[in-house]
């Protein structure tokens, strides 16, 4: 029969199995909010992108808009692609784009209102996988050359780029986040709207970028994940209450040993 370990050691594997615990169960208790989170967002963009477009809330009202709110609202306005030099964002297919399963880019570019603000519309998807300027070019000159238009599309509010995202290549004018400080500052956009426009309609041109509805494909796991999480603290309870179970048997095996000496 093996020694079994002393009181402090008892102590001290007791107090790693209850943080590991409680780690666990905090991950799981996380996980079943972000489920909830994820629920009501799910709910907020069915019912935001299946209304009827609103008009754009003019430029005073701006400030006020957030992402928790008004973040994919369908709006419809009238403008203009101004001649600034358009940024365009690469994407290996999208979460909400149906259409949208083969890379290329999305083509980024401020457009002017009636009143004379700007903002940034993100005219559509152009399939370009060798990711050719021409090509890039040729697309967005027949925007600006469809003149004033009227335009419907989804309130978006930009992406930041990170350390996992790669670096932009400025001289291509491509970029891998949707960054819009990033991108205005290297451009020179006079954009003062913070958030931008993906555009759902209409075509303008059977070869410029393609625009289409946005539809709700987000996953929710997180129910599995809060299992897994709970599982295995559980796991970890089990473990160590049958190796203390072992140890306190050890001792009375050992005690009775001794008495009967």
């Amino acid at each position: 029969m093996h020694q079994p370990a002393s009181a402090r050691g008892i102590a001290g594997l007791a107090l790693i199995a209850l943080v590991m615990v409680a780690v666990l169960l905090a991950l799981g208790a996380w996980q079943l909010q972000r489920r909830v989170a994820k629920q009501a967002l799910i709910a907020a963009l069915t019912e935001r992108l299946a209304a009827a477009p609103m008009p754009l809330p003019p430029p005073s009202d701006w400030a006020d808009l957030s992402p928790a709110r008004d973040e994919f609202r369908r709006v419809t306005f009238s403008a203009r692609f101004t001649d600034a030099p358009d940024a365009m964002i690469y994407s290996a297919g999208s979460a909400i784009r149906a259409d949208v399963t083969s890379p290329g880019t999305f083509a980024l570019l401020p457009v002017r209102l009636r009143d004379g603000s700007e903002l940034v519309v993100n005219a559509g998807f152009l399939a370009n996988p060798a990711i050719d300027r021409a090509v890039q070019d040729r697309a967005v000159q027949r925007l600006r050359d469809a003149g004033a238009v009227q335009l419907v599309g989804y309130l978006r509010f930009p992406e930041r780029s990170t350390l996992l995202i790669a670096a932009p290549d400025p001289a291509k004018r491509l970029w891998f986040a949707r960054d819009l400080t990033a991108i205005a500052a290297a451009l020179g956009w006079d954009s003062a709207a913070p958030f931008y426009i993906d555009l759902e309609a209409p075509q303008l041109a059977s070869d410029a970028p393609r625009p289409g509805p946005l539809t709700v494909r987000l996953r929710d796991q997180h129910l599995q994940y809060a299992i897994t999480w709970f599982g295995l603290a559980a796991a970890v309870s089990l473990v160590f209450a049958a190796w203390l179970y072992g140890q306190l048997r050890d001792r009375r095996s050992i005690k009775r040993r001794s008495v009967s000496l």
